[in-house]
């Protein structure tokens, strides 16, 4: 079967075996698979002499049923998140905790991105917002705009923030308060949150983090939140920390169960009771969200390009790309 890889620092369209069917698995016919423009590119950038497969959020159709697996049959729709088992291939084998059937009337399109989905939903439960809280969303890229559109469909003040203007309009088609000014962030924040600051910060940005963290722990609130999503170095004022024994903490991927074997390899569930949100709970909230119309991605998907086109797909990300969100379409 073929599948985009990473080599030398290109993307190519290469051959590679179709993945067994584990216990607790699914094999999935992939219809269509999103990119995610920081991890992919940072990932293409560094790759050298060893091909990399690439892509971890997808959708398709059930085609087989591994032992053991329950709740799923063939020819169901599901979303699916989570590389090794997730890439911009024609096939999958998935582990079943990984996958959330899709109903008929949400577009495939939009479940392609249920990967971005369910690391936008951790993070916001990293930032643990309450009904009425107000959060600070900065990097209105497609991770950064899906993260604002979720904080607002659950009553969350939002406040978007982005250097980039086109960015900026597309966000203002879902909330109000978005800016590429800080001085009018910075009064905005000010006015309507009667001088408190912001609940929570969540940065989406990547690079040098010092300005951007110390400018943070200006806008929240005595004891709020920082969370950082985006690939950001971590210096910031321990002064401004302290000053409002503020937090600073790091979201990882799309919730509990990332990078463990057992959940994800040997699809062992973690029990409800124990553990409310995993990553396989996330990404079925995502769909919901979406079944609901609580939240869209139709203005976020700027293209929908055929799984043979890859590399024309990557070549147009850059620092000045008006590109939002990108999907591979597989098949006629």
């Amino acid at each position: 079967m073929k599948a985009i890889a990473a080599q030398h620092g290109k993307v190519l369209i290469t051959n590679t075996e179709r993945p067994s069917l584990p216990a607790g698995h699914v094999r999935i016919r992939t219809e269509y698979s999103a990119i995610s423009p920081g991890t992919e590119m940072s990932i293409i950038k560094m790759a050298s002499d060893q091909k990399v497969v690439i892509g971890y959020s997808a959708v398709g159709i059930i085609v087989e049923i591994g032992e053991q697996v329950t709740g799923l049959q063939v020819g169901q729709r599901v979303a699916c998140y989570g590389a090794p088992y997730v890439r911009h291939a024609e096939e999958l084998a998935v582990p079943s905790n990984l996958t959330a059937v899709v109903p008929d009337h949400v577009s495939p399109e939009e479940a392609a991105f249920a990967g971005l989905g369910a690391i936008a939903i951790h993070a916001l439960r990293v930032a643990d917002l309450r009904f009425g809280e107000s959060a600070v969303v900065v990097g209105l890229g497609i991770l950064g705009q899906i993260i604002a559109q979720i904080s607002s469909a659950a009553a969350n003040q939002v406040f978007g923030y982005d250097l980039n203007k086109e960015r900026v309009l597309s966000m203002k088609q879902q909330i109000d308060h978005v800016y590429d000014s800080q001085e009018e962030l910075e009064n905005q924040i000010a006015a309507i949150t009667s001088g408190y600051g912001a609940d929570s910060v969540i940065l989406c940005a990547s690079g040098s983090g010092e300005e951007l963290i110390n400018s943070s722990l200006k806008w929240i609130r005595n004891k709020g939140k920082i969370v950082i999503v985006g690939d950001l170095t971590m210096n910031f004022s321990r002064g401004l920390m302290f000053g409002k024994e503020a937090q600073v903490l790091i979201s990882r991927a799309g919730g509990p169960g990332r990078y463990d074997t057992g959940y994800e390899l040997e699809n062992k569930d973690y029990p409800i009771g124990f553990v409310r949100w995993t990553e396989g709970r996330n990404v079925a909230e995502y769909i919901r969200l979406l079944a609901e119309k609580r939240i869209s991605m139709k203005s976020l998907i700027s293209r929908i390009i055929p799984f043979e086109s890859a590399q024309e797909a990557y070549d147009q990300y850059g620092p000045s790309s008006t590109i939002m969100g990108t999907v591979f379409k597989y098949g006629k």
